[in-house]
């Protein structure tokens, strides 16, 4: 069994058609709303996010998982002392391996939604024991994420990026992106994209993403796919428009979207941040947040009176971003 499209609703389904009373996944990565979606499983789930051995975790990313563990009864998180960059969705029946799937997708939305991009393929029962003996060696030298071990690693950003320019950042995984167009908020697109004439709903808005930005924040925003899987047949119509996730500072998820084109040297990245899979998702958070209706023409004073014109971006892992729009944390 091979396959690429609907990772994440078949890791959820499995169970249905496979005898399970219990999942075992490790990922690189991982990101909280496919961690959020394991409360609705009927069985013990334990989650290793592999990567935090070499990398570390970004506090935001931290402090929304901790939420999660304390919220979810059949949730453990674990954080990994050894790296570990495998990708493995393991089923148990009675502690005995019932079925498994080993790939390369990440247990995130990055990883989990986006078809074609990602594959998980079923191993056979003849590397049962030694898949078994692999994961039980991950989970020995693994601290869950609400008791780690001072003495291993701390929370927070851990590995240095150099600065290879004057054009470079000295955190280019994060950065201060700017609401205001020539000194104003646009009447028609960004904030008040719900409002303009067209194809739009009420409070529908995005976060733009500038070229110098991009530009000199190298790794923050991918460049796309550089195709449309529109002509794969069943493909995605969103596919070029890579899905992600966003924490914001208040600890509220949503899903979101890459999307529009950015001709930058030669690459396509995208033009901004919307939500998924409504895009006035993001337009009704923000104005509730500014106190304002959805029909209301957001401009500098009203972000001025609220205390910023900007949203901090930072790049939390894989196709997870942080989004800042707090008062005191400018």
């Amino acid at each position: 069994m091979f396959i690429y499209k609907n990772l994440e609703e078949i890791i959820f389904n499995r169970h249905k058609n496979v005898p399970a009373d219990q999942l075992i996944i490790l990922s690189g990565y991982i990101g909280p709303e496919p961690v959020m979606r394991l409360k609705d499983l009927p069985f013990p789930v334990t989650l290793v996010y592999g990567m935090y051995a070499s990398e570390g975790i970004r506090e935001q990313l931290h402090k929304t998982l901790l939420k999660i563990q304390g919220e979810q009864d059949n949730t453990n998180i674990f954080y990994s002392q050894i790296p570990v960059h495998s990708k493995c969705y393991i089923w148990l029946k009675n502690n005995d391996i019932n079925t498994a799937l080993v790939g390369s997708a990440n247990f995130s939305v990055s990883g989990l939604e986006n078809d074609y991009k990602e594959s998980l393929a079923e191993i056979t029962t003849d590397s049962y024991v030694s898949l078994r003996d692999y994961y039980s060696y991950i989970l020995d030298n693994a601290c869950r994420c609400d008791n780690l071990d001072p003495k291993f690693k701390h929370v927070g950003f851990l590995k240095e990026k150099s600065k290879n320019s004057m054009e470079i950042a000295s955190d280019p995984l994060t950065t201060n992106i700017d609401l205001l167009t020539n000194g104003e908020v646009p009447e028609k697109s960004g904030l008040n994209w719900g409002i303009a004439d067209g194809n739009v709903t009420l409070g529908d808005a995005y976060i733009p993403l500038h070229k110098a930005t991009i530009i000199s924040h190298p790794g923050l925003i991918p460049p796309k796919q550089g195709f449309s899987l529109q002509k794969i047949e069943g493909a995605k119509k969103s596919r070029q428009n890579d899905a992600v996730e966003f924490i914001w500072d208040d600890g509220t998820v949503m899903q979101g979207l890459l999307e529009g084109n950015n001709e930058i040297n030669g690459l396509t990245y995208p033009k901004q941040m919307c939500s998924s899979p409504q895009k006035n998702i993001l337009g009704k958070y923000l104005r509730n947040r500014l106190g304002v209706d959805l029909d209301y023409r957001i401009t500098k004073k009203d972000l001025l009176r609220y205390g910023r014109t900007d949203i901090k971006v930072t790049l939390l892992g894989e196709g997870i971003y942080g989004l800042d729009f707090s008062v005191n944390n400018k």
